[in-house]
């Protein structure tokens, strides 16, 4: 296996400057008009500024003023969702959140990353889910094409890398099987 060069003076955005434009836009407009405000207050309001940019958002659902959502055309949120304070959805692909789902402060959702087997590096994405019932908690790390499936939990500071079945608790980095969560009343 020969070794290549990379040369990251030829790289390339895949992503094109009216995707870098609406996101200046996007970004001053979040800034401006909805970070001000404190945590989760005026939430119709933070959900009419999403939508505006093609958020498809539940009328319950929660962003937090502090979340920093990358391309609002790229989030799904259901019934009770909430993106907590400082988290970072980094949605260059799809992110969907079920209902009664959290994603807790300071988690990241990343969908892209780069091809590292290619001299320049290109963008390489795929979409993040996180299904109805689920927790990601505090500081969590979920990366690109993972599905946290209904009821799971993603424990603290967890990074996670593939997909996490139903009903289990899963954390460390990486991410490692640790019980399954039973529900008691």
């Amino acid at each position: 296996m020969g070794e290549t060069e990379v040369d990251l003076s030829k790289y390339h955005n895949s992503l094109g400057r009216r995707h870098q434009m609406v996101r200046l836009v996007w970004t001053v407009t979040w800034t401006l008009l909805a970070r001000p405000l404190p945590r989760s207050v005026g939430s119709g309001w933070k959900r009419f500024l999403l939508r505006l940019f093609g958020a498809h958002i539940h009328d319950t659902a929660v962003v937090y003023s502090s979340a920093r959502v990358y391309w609002p055309a790229n989030l799904w949120m259901e019934a009770y969702s909430c993106l907590a304070q400082d988290v970072d959805c980094y949605n260059v692909a799809p992110v969907r959140l079920g209902a009664n789902s959290t994603v807790s402060q300071g988690a990241y959702l990343c969908t892209a990353s780069h091809d590292i087997s290619k001299p320049q590096n290109p963008l390489i994405t795929a979409p993040v889910t996180i299904e109805d019932q689920a927790w990601i908690a505090a500081g969590a790390f979920v990366g690109m094409g993972v599905t946290v499936g209904q009821g799971a939990v993603v424990g603290a500071r967890a990074a996670v890398f593939r997909d996490v079945e139903p009903w289990t608790v899963v954390g460390g980095n990486p991410a490692k099987f640790l019980k399954k969560r039973t529900l008691r009343e």
